[in-house]
């Protein structure tokens, strides 16, 4: 609940205000909370101040209602009602709305509850409470707004943290309350049923201003009562009109439509956000021999969905593969396309394809998905040990190297066409990727905008790229992070058109005398002589700790191997801050952990490796699967 004291500073005093309010005001209001509006045309009065009177009327209905249409979310709305009525309408405002607010065709939760959503009144100057203390008592009443039987009433101290009503309300089957809101109609506070369902609203033992100085308005939905407005006055105040319960009306059904509108925004601002956020990696990988960072920003605040993604997808050998995407458009639709191409690619990744296979197959997918998909791609393959990168492209914009000593260069990649032309072949090409160099790669969302052609935006990024790097110097990398925000700075105001995503990797490498590889032929002897090379690789490297562990696995691992084999097996040692062995063969069937029974002889060397092991797991390869497993160094 928020309770929002209006400030009404340098007002006269409240004796002169009370006569002035008596007489008609001839003057013209301005905008909702600018001046009091005034009463409707009684007998005998002048036609021309009642044709004014309901000109003013009117006016400030007007700018009541825009004022509550301009809000997007629930908070805005029931703001702009309490400003557009305090002190224009009323003294003072309470809007209740259900606990919890059902959504579209949801079925509302019972029991029906109403909580206080907002309370705003007026704030009194020092003058105009030194005027309340000494008015007569038969004012005093102005006091029982807050149910605090004292002229300093927490109207008249809007610092108190007392409610001035309750915060919760049950609703109760057949109640008055009930039956008020059912009637959807404004009604008097003096009204038979209001009398009763006011104090079941706003609590017992709450007094109120006698009279036609309260009225009570049900907030009805498109579909149902979602809660209620009280309108209150003071004393020395002109009563409400008949009038008024129309104008009343009027507001409470404009605040509860507009409420409606933003609980289905905010539900599919919810779907949307939750939509982007699982079509996108949750967290990027770490894999052996680089560092990722990505960034992702959608194209608006009201287009939170978009084409874009990015994907590190680790492989066999070490290796990573790093995707970036572009699926045209941001909408739910392009969001849900962007998701089935990034499943696609990690299907095609899992199987060890080339490049240039992957860019094909997904090519194959968009054209079963329907003419229309189309997207632009960006698929690398990084080596740490080989310190090599292979990229294929699909119409996507080339990435940037940015080298160690600072200087930045866009690689050149066959441009290719994009996902979904099809009958177009798609090229690759392997290029060098040394230590401390960071590869950069986005969408076009980062360079190309209403203001720039995508090549100038290329040449302004890679120009940042390098200013960014020289504040380093020439022998330190930028840290990743800071150099992805530093990135994004190259967009200006209102620079953006398109949704943005952006993967940078800094290329580590494993050196290759951290490296050691072995072809063993499949035979009985392999497991012996693999424990025997594992060994003195274990003790060249000061890790002979590790041997009676490593020797056990590597062991197992083989003998697997070897069992199914008919070419040579493969058996490589990678040491960085883990120790990691890799076993291929020839073999496509992936090994599957299983339960022995007490009388079988094999079925436990996946048992001990999944016991003895940090990680372990198996990837079929195109030519077979490697089986590999990590053990912490201690290092």
């Amino acid at each position: 609940m928020t309770e929002h004291p209006t400030s009404k500073e340098g007002r006269q005093p409240l004796a002169a205000r009370a006569q002035e309010r008596a007489r008609p005001r001839l003057d013209g209001p301005g905008e909702a909370g600018q001046a009091p509006i005034a009463a409707p045309p009684r007998p005998g009065l002048d036609p021309g101040v009642g044709a004014r009177r309901e000109g003013d009327m009117l006016r400030f209905v007007g700018a009541a209602t825009r004022r509550i249409a301009r809000g997007m979310d629930l908070d805005e709305i029931v703001l702009g009602l309490c400003r557009a009525t305090v002190p224009t309408f009323s003294d003072a405002i309470l809007v209740y709305l259900r606990d919890p607010l059902p959504v579209g065709d949801e079925r509302p939760v019972s029991p029906f509850v109403l909580r206080l959503r907002r309370t705003d009144r007026l704030r009194l100057s020092g003058e105009d409470v030194e005027t309340l203390n000494g008015i007569p008592p038969q004012l005093s009443d102005l006091a029982e707004l807050s149910g605090v039987p004292s002229t300093s009433s927490l109207l008249l101290d809007p610092g108190s943290d007392v409610l001035p009503a309750a915060e919760l309300c049950e609703v109760r089957m057949g109640g008055s309350l009930g039956e008020v809101l059912r009637g959807v109609r404004p009604l008097f506070g003096d009204a038979p049923t209001a009398r009763e369902a006011l104090p079941e609203l706003l609590g017992e033992n709450r007094l109120l201003p006698s009279g036609h100085r309260v009225i009570l308005a049900p907030l009805r939905g498109r579909r149902r009562v979602i809660g209620a407005a009280v309108f209150l006055r003071r004393p020395e105040r002109a009563v409400f009109e008949p009038n008024d319960l129309l104008v009343a009306g009027q507001l409470a059904t404009h605040t509860a439509l507009g409420i409606d509108k933003a609980m289905l925004y905010g539900r599919e601002a919810y779907i949307a956000d939750e939509l982007q956020r699982t079509m996108l990696p949750e967290n990027l990988p770490q894999p052996t021999g680089v560092r990722l960072a990505s960034r992702y920003l959608p194209a608006a605040e009201t287009a939170r969905v978009g084409g874009d993604w990015y994907d590190a997808i680790p492989l066999p050998g070490s290796r990573v593969a790093l995707v970036v995407g572009d699926v045209m458009g941001h909408s739910m639709t392009s969001a849900a396309v962007m998701g089935q191409f990034r499943t696609t690619a990690q299907t095609l990744a899992g199987l060890d394809l080339p490049p240039q296979e992957v860019l094909h197959h997904l090519d194959e997918q968009a054209q079963r998905l329907g003419t229309d998909r189309m997207a632009t791609c960006m698929y690398v393959v990084y080596d740490p040990v080989a310190h090599r990168i292979t990229i294929a492209n699909a119409g996507h914009p080339p990435p940037i190297l940015l080298h160690m000593g600072g200087h930045a260069e866009v690689l050149k990649v066959p441009p290719g066409a994009p996902i979904g032309v099809g009958g177009v072949d798609f090229e690759a090409v392997e290029l060098d990727a040394p230590s401390g160099a960071t590869l950069l790669l986005y969408t076009d969302g980062l360079v190309e905008s209403r203001l720039r052609d995508v090549w100038t935006g290329i040449e302004q990024l890679r120009e940042r790229l390098e200013a960014t790097s020289r504040l380093t110097g020439p022998d330190h990398a930028p840290p990743l992070e800071a150099l992805c925000d530093d990135v994004l700075d190259v967009l200006g105001p209102g620079d953006r058109d398109d949704d943005i995503a952006l993967l940078a990797a800094r290329f580590d490498g494993i050196a290759p005398s951290d490296v050691a590889y072995w072809f063993l032929e499949p035979e009985h002897a392999a497991p012996g002589r693999a424990r025997r090379l594992a060994r003195k690789a274990l003790s060249r490297w000061g890790l002979d700790d590790l041997s009676d562990s490593v020797e056990l696995l590597i062991s197992e691992v083989v003998t697997n191997a070897v069992r199914y084999a008919e070419r040579p097996v493969t058996l490589r040692l990678l040491r960085t801050d883990v120790l990691r062995c890799e076993v291929g063969d020839d073999s496509p069937q992936l090994p599957r952990q299983r339960r022995a029974r007490d009388t079988d002889e094999g079925g436990r060397g996946l048992f001990l490796v999944n016991r003895l092991a940090r990680r372990w797991g198996a990837t079929r390869l195109s030519t077979g699967k490697v089986v590999w497993f990590e053990i912490p160094t201690g290092s």
